[in-house]
């Protein structure tokens, strides 16, 4: 196989064994992006820029803690994403309080005849202008779209190295398919990446071997819990030992049990 640049990662990742290929590149690019982000990404405004605007998810914002890498960093991130939203946010209340406090001394019969005519209050306006900032927020994450853009680009290279390298080609079809998430992510692909002739092509090689994958995953767990009747104390254990945690993964992806 033809090595390049942006093909390595690919190839690495897809000669580890496990339940998704897919999902042990993007643990490499989240660990990266956390490491940079911890690092040089401090001293790069364009960073900071990024990092007050958007801010990270819940789950960013625990591996980011967890690290426990460069917790001064982590606030001074902190710090000025705070600023950036209470601004955010402040601006939004300031600009409509008065008003507000024009509903709060409204009369009853006022009141009343509002609901009725489900006519938007001031207070009504301000609280949806406020929801409009705090959902906005919630949709975005500095790390999450890093990984979402540079993981479309690593879909793109599959698809050229399948299609381009037979050693690839055999390679991708000996591994044990995908976790949902990422077959989701390989089955958009074909529509923004390949031809109607090329996605007709990939989409049966895959799916034979995601849907031979998936029961096999079934009947690992299925021996699991079956291995719990004490009928079955002598019985071998074959491969079902870990097979919760793996099916867990198989379904939504990566997940670091503790």
């Amino acid at each position: 196989m033809k090595e390049k640049i942006y093909t390595i990662p690919v190839t690495e990742a897809f000669g580890v064994e496990c339940e998704c290929p897919m999902c042990v590149l993007e643990k490499k690019l989240e660990d990266e992006c956390i490491d940079y982000i911890l690092g040089p990404s401090l001293m790069e405004p364009e960073g900071r820029i990024e990092t007050n605007e958007k801010g990270f998810c819940r789950k960013h914002f625990e591996k980011l803690y967890n690290r426990q890498q460069n917790r001064l960093g982590l606030g001074l991130i902190l710090e000025t994403h705070l600023t950036e939203q209470n601004y955010n946010i402040g601006k939004v209340y300031e600009g409509e309080k008065d008003a507000v406090k024009k509903d709060a001394e409204m009369s009853i019969m006022k009141n009343l005849s509002s609901k009725v005519s489900m006519k938007k209050t001031e207070t009504d306006k301000m609280v949806d202008n406020i929801l409009e900032v705090l959902k906005e927020l919630e949709g975005k994450c500095t790390v999450c779209g890093k990984l979402e853009h540079t993981m479309e680009r690593y879909i793109d290279v599959i698809f050229y190295l399948w299609f381009k390298e037979n050693d690839f080609k055999e390679l991708f079809n000996s591994k044990k398919g995908f976790c949902l998430k990422h077959l989701k992510d390989l089955l958009e692909g074909t529509k923004k990446f390949l031809s109607a002739k090329e996605t007709a092509i990939f989409v049966t090689n895959l799916m034979e071997i995601q849907l031979e994958n998936l029961e096999r995953i079934r009947e690992e767990v299925s021996w699991f819990t079956k291995k719990f009747d004490y009928r079955n104390n002598d019985a071998p254990w074959g491969n079902s030992k870990d097979a919760v945690p793996r099916s867990i993964q198989k379904i939504v992806g990566f997940c670091d049990f503790s």
